[in-house]
């Protein structure tokens, strides 16, 4: 159940983002492949709020040349998936 919003691919430049793209590299990394989460889960480790972290997620889908990220479901609040390309 994988929704896939369309970007301009354009990586987001601003020191949340680049804070962001960091921590989903690292984490991927250490997943050895897929990694799930919910923005409030990792809010502290990257400190920003969930609201910020949802709203870079979608600027970021498409836009990080070696992270594959997409909104993978939404129940209570929406979980991602991010995967090294």
């Amino acid at each position: 159940m994988s929704a896939h919003s369309s970007t301009s691919g354009a990586l987001p430049d601003s020191p949340k983002a680049r804070r962001l793209v960091s921590h989903l590299r690292k984490k991927a990394a250490d997943a050895d492949g897929e990694l799930y989460f919910k923005s409030k889960f990792i809010a502290d480790d990257v400190d920003l709020s969930a609201k910020e972290i949802g709203a870079l997620m979608v600027q970021l889908e498409g836009a990080v040349p070696d992270l594959t990220i997409e909104r993978w479901s939404y129940t209570s609040a929406t979980t991602w998936r991010v995967e090294p390309r």
